[in-house]
């Protein structure tokens, strides 16, 4: 019985870990760029959920029924409209402050946490939002005397999650945005002084932890089918701890932080106690930084001299 209680929480753990991952990239690719954590990035998210509930609703309007064409829709939308806002969110509280102290943008991003925040709130209002379910059923399997069932719903996140990071990883690896990113990441006055516009690769290093952070919102609430303005609040902390755990600056690190944190999470709740689950998942944040600061798979950072 506890086999089967066990596996099921690890499927759970992994299919929230890989959500966690996602939105974890948006926080790695900008600190590893600019230096700076985006605290409004999880509210980046929470708007995503309420785009991909106006766009199911859109396209249920219209007539279209099939999941394959309501997910492949909005996804397309809301990851596009989601990235628009994370470029004008750069252009204007970002960029103006880009050359002034360190504290300065993280004010900045607190401020436009807390805009974005009071902004879903009054459009669409302070009670919580939901979507009817989309992909019924699901795979159950005999273990010992319990079962384990994953829903197709699950299968598809973590189908989903895996090919947003391969195409990613793609991206930066093989691409010439990739080059320009990791050039600017290295050392961006040395790679403005070789032709990149380093303005317009921060601008796209936005643009695409904007995406991450959409394509993260379509999933959960697929998933979950509720959200409010708040939602962002709690998982864009979590988010952090994974990409502070697996080491923030690393894209690899990022997903597998999201993964831990994500089975930690989950076998806390099933086999400890669920309403305890927030104070462990920032337990741990503070224990990797007391412990290890640069994370799993970071590396300490280095004064350039």
């Amino acid at each position: 019985m506890m086999d089967g209680i066990f596996l099921q929480q690890v499927i759970n753990g992994l299919t929230l870990g890989s959500v966690y991952g996602l939105i974890a990239i948006g926080y790695t690719m900008v600190y590893g760029i600019i230096g700076m954590i985006n605290f409004a990035h999880g509210e980046v998210y929470m708007i995503s959920a309420y785009l991909a509930a106006i766009s199911l609703a859109l396209l249920s309007w219209f007539g279209v029924e099939s999941f394959p064409l309501l997910i492949l829709g909005t996804l397309l939308f809301t990851v596009f409209v989601t990235g628009v806002y994370g470029w004008v969110i750069e252009r204007i509280a970002y960029k103006p402050l880009r050359n002034s102290t360190r504290l300065a943008p993280l004010i900045s991003a607190i401020g436009v946490s807390l805009i974005l925040q009071n902004y879903a709130q009054i459009a669409q209002g302070s009670r919580q939002q939901g979507i009817p379910t989309l992909l019924s059923g699901g795979l159950r399997f005999e273990i010992g005397t319990g079962f384990v069932q994953i829903t197709y719903t699950k299968i598809f996140i973590l189908i989903a999650a895996f090919v947003g990071m391969a195409l990613l990883t793609y991206v930066i690896k093989y691409t010439k945005l990739g080059r320009m990113c990791r050039a600017t990441q290295q050392d961006r006055k040395m790679a403005s002084i070789l032709g990149i516009n380093t303005d317009r690769v921060i601008s796209y290093v936005f643009i695409i932890g904007a995406a991450m952070a959409a394509l993260a919102g379509v999933l959960i609430t697929v998933n979950y089918g509720t959200f409010d303005f708040y939602a962002g609040f709690v998982i864009g902390i979590k988010a952090f701890t994974a990409a502070v755990l697996g080491g923030i600056g690393s894209l690899p690190g990022a997903m597998l932080g999201g993964i831990i944190l994500g089975v930690s999470e989950s076998l806390f709740s099933g086999v400890i106690n669920s309403d305890y689950k927030d104070v462990f998942s920032f337990s741990l944040l503070v224990l990797i930084l007391i412990f290890r600061p640069q994370g799993l798979l970071g590396r300490p950072l280095v004064a350039k001299v």
